[in-house]
């Protein structure tokens, strides 16, 4: 992977935790030149300084993906310091945790300005400069973003629109030389479930689930730049999710109830 990626420049959206933090990590390792995007500048600073990164090769943007003009912004510093762009990853993303019927609808619309916005700000600004480089576009979905999540209305649904955004951006790109590639890891130890949103729109704050049991931030960043080096399609992540996107292809009846079942067993599940 180092051979093929050293010196190309990439862009990493929510940089500052979980899977964006390791994807940054593992693009230094591997000899890239780093934009790093975040809202929280500070946590993207810190990891700078105690990896003792060399500033030639990195950028800190403070940035919210909802914002369009951020996005720009973004783009146009990454251009100023490295002249190129090669790779896009967009992961920053929001989740929640409620169920509909009890759901304040703001809450979605604060999870499409993020996840599913975000992704076509960034990647609109971004693509002059890819297609130039016949570079990549990475969209960090989820199995949420193949199979609905009951208590994920609003945070599936997202990742259903950027998975049809991405789709649709490949097939236009067919003959130009850009590579798209949607990332679906499944239940992965991060950030995103302590920060998901609550049914008003608080920070659940805990997480539901046994972090230590999934799959690292840390191996899904290696198997996504695995996957751009090698120009995958769809990376599908962790064995359950494997199983999840296969059983809904032919048994969609049943693995409604298993899914059901499975979040329903979640500590303090909405599910009575």
């Amino acid at each position: 992977m180092k051979e093929k990626l050293t010196h190309k420049v990439i862009i990493i959206t929510g940089a500052s935790s979980g899977i964006g933090e390791a994807l940054a990590v593992e693009a230094m390792k591997a000899g890239m030149n780093v934009a790093l995007a975040a809202r929280r500048i500070s946590l993207m600073q810190k990891l700078s300084q105690t990896s003792n990164w060399n500033p030639d090769r990195y950028l800190l943007i403070a940035a919210d993906v909802s914002i369009e003009d951020d996005c720009k912004h973004l783009v146009t510093e990454t251009i100023n310091k490295f002249g190129r762009i090669d790779i896009l990853i967009n992961n920053a993303g929001i989740s929640m945790r409620a169920l509909f019927a009890d759901l304040d609808l703001d809450v979605i619309r604060q999870l499409m300005d993020v996840n599913f916005w975000g992704t076509v700000y960034c990647t609109k600004y971004a693509l002059p400069w890819l297609l130039e480089s016949k570079g990549s576009v990475t969209g960090v979905s989820s199995i949420a973003g193949i199979r609905g999540l009951p208590a994920r209305t609003g945070y599936s649904a997202s990742k259903f629109a950027m998975q049809g955004f991405m789709e649709a951006l490949r097939t236009e790109n067919l003959k130009t030389g850009l590579h798209v590639m949607v990332a679906c890891p499944g239940f992965t130890a991060s950030n995103i479930r302590k920060t998901a949103l609550s049914k008003d729109g608080s920070v659940q704050g805990e997480s539901p689930r046994k972090e230590s049991e999934m799959m690292s931030a840390e191996e899904v960043a290696k198997h996504i730049l695995k996957g751009i080096e090698k120009r995958k399609r769809t990376l599908v992540l962790t064995n359950q999710g494997k199983l999840a996107v296969f059983l809904n292809k032919i048994l969609p009846g049943l693995t409604d109830k298993l899914v059901f079942n499975h979040m329903a067993k979640e500590p303090d599940s909405p599910f009575k």
